[in-house]
């Protein structure tokens, strides 16, 4: 599908046609989810995330439903690099569609050999995204994420190890996210997602504790979008690099509140649990947003909220 108005973006190194990306841990690697003619609308996938071995993932229920959302802990589940190198990536390279490698950080050590291993395919992988905000794990994850000092050597070791563009995912837990922000870009990030999951939890009553093995989980959904719209306004009036807005988006007009806050693009997670169609929905809403303005270009509004 065509759009009649120009939906193209430049953002972190990439180019992408629409400004919608799927966000890290929702996409399938089935070959049949990476065809671009399947899912008009997006602009980008973010892979599920990789680290150096495999990892089997949290024990227990790792997802629970909310009122305007859901919990997650799926504790990155993936096959390991070398899997991923020799079996997905041919043939996720496909279908059409550009896609971002999500990187766990772990020790510094380990994700350091995963980003060496992906250099050596740099021909191969359009963008990196650096997962400094995961809230599942015990080791790494947003612990590298939470303060200015640990993201700038996180950071300063990925743009050591890998030549192409960097995209770095940050924490809402960060007690400043804005010195975060600003301390990645520094270190020679190319685009920063802003952000991850927050914090939550649920109780299940009939047994009487938590329903998650590690008591808390990932929120997402609906209810975090205020809360991500807040973090983004703050990101973009603190940085100069691209920033990617992510948390809670459901619609055309949380994709537009996002750019007129200064994102360049978005990254949508839950809501392709019930909507598949999400990319064209969204895309379609926007273009009869400029339609409905006289504008033909969908960078005609970014960042206008803050002039």
């Amino acid at each position: 599908m065509g759009w009649i108005k120009d939906l193209g973006v430049s953002c972190g190194g990439i180019e992408l046609k629409t400004p919608v990306i799927v966000a890290s841990g929702v996409w399938p690697f089935e070959t049949e989810f990476w065809d671009r003619k399947s899912f008009p609308g997006l602009g980008a996938i973010c892979t599920k995330a990789v680290t150096l071995h495999q990892r089997e993932g949290n024990p227990g229920i790792r997802v629970w439903e909310t009122p305007s959302g859901m919990l997650n802990s799926i504790g990155l589940q993936n096959g390991g690099v070398d899997l991923f190198l020799d079996h997905h990536v041919p043939e996720i390279s496909q279908g059409g569609i550009p896609f971002i490698v999500n990187v766990a950080m772990e020790k510094i050590q380990e994700t350091g050999k995963v980003l060496e291993k992906l250099e050596r395919h740099r021909s191969s992988i359009p963008a990196v995204e650096l997962n400094i905000s995961c809230p599942n794990v015990s080791e790494g994850g947003m612990a590298w994420g939470t303060d200015a000092l640990s993201s700038s050597r996180a950071v300063a070791m990925a743009r050591e190890k890998w030549s192409g563009p960097l995209w770095v995912k940050l924490t809402p837990q960060a007690g400043d996210i804005s010195s975060v922000a600003r301390a990645v870009q520094d270190q020679g990030a190319d685009a920063l997602v802003v952000g991850n999951t927050w914090l939550g939890m649920a109780m299940d009553v009939e047994k009487g504790k938590p329903v998650f093995g590690r008591v808390f989980a990932g929120l997402s959904g609906p209810a975090i979008f205020p809360l991500a719209l807040r973090t983004v306004w703050e990101v973009c009036s603190s940085v100069s690099i691209p920033v990617v807005g992510c948390g809670g988006i459901a619609s055309p007009d949380d994709c537009l509140a996002m750019i007129m806050a200064g994102a360049s693009a978005v990254e949508i997670g839950t809501l392709m649990f019930t909507h598949l169609n999400a990319g064209s929905m969204i895309c379609s809403g926007i273009e009869e947003y400029l339609q409905s303005r006289g504008l033909d270009d969908v960078k005609d509004i970014m960042g206008i909220a803050m002039s």
